[in-house]
């Protein structure tokens, strides 16, 4: 029985280097070459917030204040209880900028979804080219607008950006959600960068208003409370039509969650979208999810059992090494090096973590957008 323990331990181990290599390699050893499309169309920014009062208040401005020629924020309110309405009001009146406010109110929360909100906020946009964010984040550069459109070309008609989280000091939690949200970065980088993007953050992401409406926007999974970025992405990402922009300017950041019990809350309808994945990338994310849960596994009953412990000792650090590295260089580009030191520690509680939340996704579903 050991004996087959360990053959399928090799073939892990195997897997595992496939992915790091080969997959995530390709974005952690990616040279961000300089743009020479001289992009400076007008673009319609979209933020959709629900009872976002106090964030709108203090991330607005740093929309507003982006050193770009031509754009119009497009501020939807989502049938908030709260003083949201009021707040795009008063920024609307006093901003020098073109804003423009979409209402949704309370008689259409049959939708029950943000995918409506969002779709009547396209519908009133202007621009060709939209460029999207959240409520509760900011640009960290007043050229985000710049450098997340200048990759818009003929072909090019989606772009792939990062959304960071704040770093909080002494909060295990927070390395614990900027880990996930690296990781997660690191994947769809990865998969856009060989041919098979499969979603995108609606935190920072772009794409063009004639694309969303040949595909006819949400329709496809309407129903579905959430997904309003990454089942979009799933459905129109393509091996020509997709890129990916990392620059330091491009990055937006948002306030995480602090208590455990919200941020499960929140992955949990993350991670529900999942199951509507094209079966392709659904294969793709079980099987590398499976064999790092099956690398701790059947690592520690073959290091427990003395069963060629130097040979599974070898491999073990040659599988850290390479993580350190493909993981390592990625922080570097998305400036998250503070996280390389206990990738271990964050890598088992991840696994547990989504563990528990498919499980529970299996009892209930979430409800909460």
């Amino acid at each position: 029985m050991i004996a087959y323990i360990f053959i399928a331990f090799i073939v892990i181990i195997c897997i595992q280097f496939v992915y790091y290599i080969f997959i995530f390699g390709s974005f952690a050893f990616f040279k961000n070459k300089p743009i020479k499309n001289h992009f400076n169309q007008p673009v319609s920014v979209l933020i959709c917030a629900k009872n976002e009062a106090e964030n709108l208040k203090k991330n607005i401005p740093f929309f507003i204040n982006q050193n770009y020629p031509s754009f119009e924020l497009v501020l939807i309110n989502d049938s908030s209880s709260d003083n949201t309405l009021e707040v795009m009001k008063q920024f609307k009146k006093e901003s020098s900028i073109s804003i423009k406010i979409v209402n949704i109110t309370a008689n259409e929360q049959f939708w029950k979804s943000k995918k409506h909100a969002l779709t009547q906020g396209i519908i009133a946009s202007s621009y060709k080219h939209l460029l999207f964010s959240d409520a509760d984040c900011k640009p960290l550069s007043l050229n985000w607008i710049t450098k997340m459109t200048s990759n818009f070309n003929n072909q090019h008609k989606i772009v792939l950006g990062f959304g960071a989280y704040k770093k909080i000091k002494k909060s295990i939690l927070n390395k614990l959600i900027r880990f996930e949200t690296l990781l997660t970065a690191i994947q769809y980088f990865s998969y856009a960068r060989i041919g098979i993007p499969y979603m995108g953050v609606g935190r920072n992401l772009a794409y063009t208003k004639s694309l969303f409406f040949s595909v006819n926007g949400f329709a496809k999974h309407m129903k579905i409370k959430s997904g309003d970025d990454d089942l979009f992405i799933n459905q129109t990402a393509t091996k020509t039509n997709t890129t990916i922009c990392f620059s330091k300017d491009s990055y937006t950041e948002s306030s995480p969650k602090t208590t455990f019990k919200s941020w499960i809350q929140q992955k949990r309808r993350h991670i529900s979208t999942a199951t509507y994945y094209k079966p392709l990338h659904k294969f793709l994310l079980a099987i590398f999810y499976s064999s790092q849960v099956l690398f701790w596994v059947l690592g520690a009953i073959l290091l427990l059992n003395l069963y060629k412990w130097p040979i599974i000792s070898f491999l073990i650090f040659i599988r850290f090494l390479f993580l350190y590295i493909i993981i390592g260089f990625s922080a570097k580009k998305l400036n998250e090096t503070d996280l390389i030191l206990l990738i271990p520690f964050y890598e088992i509680f991840l696994i547990f973590i989504q563990m528990f939340i498919f499980i529970k996704n299996l009892i209930s579903k979430p409800t909460h957008w």
